[in-house]
């Protein structure tokens, strides 16, 4: 055999015994007439002790990095012991070895910190995969996949394989297409996630299915994004949403303790779509700090009479706070020393085109109470006090307040409370806080197209106190209505989301289950009825065979296991994953085919 034990098993215990191992040459030092050698495996690292006699053969047959080496010796103890390695007590006096194979000068070292860029250690993603960051993260995939299973076993769900070729029914993000030989000019699509099977899981009579699941999406990359991904995909029959945020909860839970031997909350919390979009700035809150966005709008607007000429920083200015759309504000505690400098450097953070603000007013509620702000001028002291108090500050606090456009305000103050965040170290890795958001609207209206489409996806259901806002209305608005005047605005789905640490790591939502139901979404979202049947036609007809109630959620697993692992990107947490252009470059793809194969698929590419 190659190896009776794996180069991190041996310990002192084992002095004396005969062993055989077998690896990769992590290091090679020669000291006169012996050598030592590291021989590592995915295991951990063994020193191996090379005697005047086998030395010698090693001045005939030099090791480097990365050969791969068989020696059998003894386990010995060792004289310069390293007790920072689990087996640095111990060495194997090598009596034969064998190098099974001999490796080109790696491009990188295979070191924890290495010198490889990332587009080169994408291309040798082989030789990446063997550094000890890369397996801890591939190994802690497996065990949140296990941890999982194991959990979704014993509360009886089933795992059952969904196809990868399917029907086209973009909806979202483009689909991956792929030709039929066999049927000319037509196509199949790769799976944005398995949403209708699981659906006809359900009509089906398997009440509870899972699913460790491979999905495919054409869209731009960023850190968190892959062209395809991994969801831990899930659906329930006959429950309704509390039955679902209970048992996942406790998914998490297991996951959690399994992996990282960490304790949650008993229960998780819950805030609404629009209490997270109003004190967060968006529906993925990060609650590991207390920073609140406060709504300074409605106060500034109760007492006018005692408004001198309150005023905001916008783009064209300063102007009065009542001609902002949205006035936001948030309190900073205990930094009202914040200097003139450091002040103009924020100014200039949320100047920036990506944040897209005018500017920033500054108030400094000093620890003698004295308010020093911004717009001393435009305002008296005892109503700069009050504004401040609104976004909860008190003496010794900074408070920052950004005015303008309601959306644009709104995402700016969400992403300046989340630098303060960082910049404040609040947002530590090793912290994890999850809550549930729930109630989110069900439509939402594209400027672009003209039309609602949907939030979360067309199968989603709306909460049942509020079906008949969607059955009893048309989609059309009339000419002058504002959509958000539409009752299709106020209806919420009913829908959930789980966030870690401002990242959404799960959704679901109750589906829609009634045919008659489902064909009033469709219309609603612009779809005619022929257009429906075309593209779901088959799940409209398994409808009327006795549909029960159902429900389900997806997590994205490749997500959840960065976070476990504290990265906020999930391409070291993908075996082999593709670049932000969606290439594999290890593999160089995608590539272009020959022209029999375009033939055989009756293509044609345009010059």
């Amino acid at each position: 055999m190659y190896r009776t034990h794996h180069c991190g098993e041996l310990r002192s215990a084992d002095i004396g015994r005969p062993v055989s191992l077998a690896g990769w040459v992590q290091a090679v030092r020669k000291f006169g007439t012996i050598s030592f050698v590291d021989l590592r495996d995915r295991y951990g690292i063994t020193q191996l002790l090379f005697g005047e006699e086998l030395n010698r053969r090693l001045d005939e047959q030099p090791l480097g990095r990365e050969f791969v080496l068989q020696a059998s010796g003894r386990v010995a103890e060792r004289s310069n012991k390293n007790l920072q390695l689990p087996t640095g007590e111990i060495e194997i006096q090598v009596s034969s070895f064998t190098i099974l194979n001999a490796s080109a000068t790696p491009p990188f070292s295979i070191q924890d910190e290495t010198d490889g860029g990332d587009d080169l250690r994408m291309k040798y993603r082989y030789l990446d995969l063997r550094r000890n960051p890369l397996r801890r993260n591939l190994e802690l995939r497996y065990a949140v996949s296990r941890a999982a299973r194991n959990y979704l076993h014993r509360n009886h769900f089933i795992e059952v394989e969904t196809p990868f070729l399917i029907k086209s029914t973009p909806e979202g993000a483009r689909d991956f297409v792929v030709p039929s030989r066999m049927n000319p000019g037509q196509f199949y699509a790769l799976p944005q996630s398995p949403q209708t099977f699981k659906q006809l899981l359900m009509v089906s009579g398997y009440d509870r299915y899972f699913q460790v699941v491979k999905c495919f999406r054409d869209e731009d990359l960023r850190s968190d994004r892959q062209p395809e991904f991994t969801q831990i995909d899930c659906e329930m029959a006959f429950v309704e949403q509390e039955d679902i945020l209970l048992l996942f909860e406790g998914m998490i839970k297991e996951i959690f303790q399994q992996v990282l031997n960490r304790e949650l909350a008993e229960k998780l919390p819950r805030i609404s779509w629009e209490d997270a979009m109003w004190s967060y700035g968006n529906d993925k809150p990060d609650i590991r700090f207390g920073i609140k966005i406060g709504n300074l709008k409605s106060p500034l607007r109760k007492n006018d009479a005692e408004i001198i000429s309150g005023a905001v920083v916008t783009g064209a200015g300063f102007e009065p706070f009542e001609r902002a759309q949205t006035v936001l504000g948030m309190a900073l505690p205990g930094l009202a020393g914040y200097s003139r400098k450091q002040q103009d450097e924020l100014t200039d953070w949320v100047k920036r085109p990506q944040i897209g603000m005018g500017g920033l007013v500054f108030l400094r509620w000093q620890a003698d109470g004295q308010v020093k702000s911004s717009v001393d001028k435009y305002y008296l002291e005892e109503r700069l006090k009050e504004i401040a108090a609104r976004c909860g500050a008190v003496p010794g606090d900074l408070v920052l307040i950004l005015a303008g456009p309601e959306d644009r305000t709104r995402k700016a103050a969400s992403e300046l409370r989340l630098e303060m965040g960082e910049r404040l170290g609040l947002r530590k890795h090793t912290d994890f806080q999850l809550l549930w958001v729930y109630d989110f609207p069900l439509f939402e209206f594209s400027e672009e197209e003209g039309r609602w489409a949907a939030r979360h996806h067309p199968f989603t259901a709306p909460k049942p106190n509020q079906i008949a806002l969607l059955t009893e209305n048309g989609p059309a608005l009339e000419n002058g209505t504002r959509f958000l005047d539409h009752p299709y605005a106020s209806i919420k789905a009913n829908a959930y989301d789980m966030v870690l640490n401002g990242n959404e790591i799960g959704g679901g939502s109750i589906r829609i289950f009634q045919r008659h139901l489902q064909e009033k979404m469709f219309q609603a979202l612009g779809m005619s009825a022929e257009e429906a049947q075309h593209k779901f036609g088959f799940l409209l007809s398994a409808f009327d065979y006795g549909a029960p109630p159902h429900g389900g959620i997806a997590f994205g697993f490749d997500r959840l296991c960065a976070l476990l692992g504290g990265s906020e990107s999930i391409r070291d947490f993908i075996a082999f994953p593709k670049n932000n252009s969606g290439r594999d470059v290890m593999l160089d793809a995608p590539s272009r085919i020959d022209e029999v194969q375009l033939t055989e698929l009756s293509i044609q590419l345009l010059p």
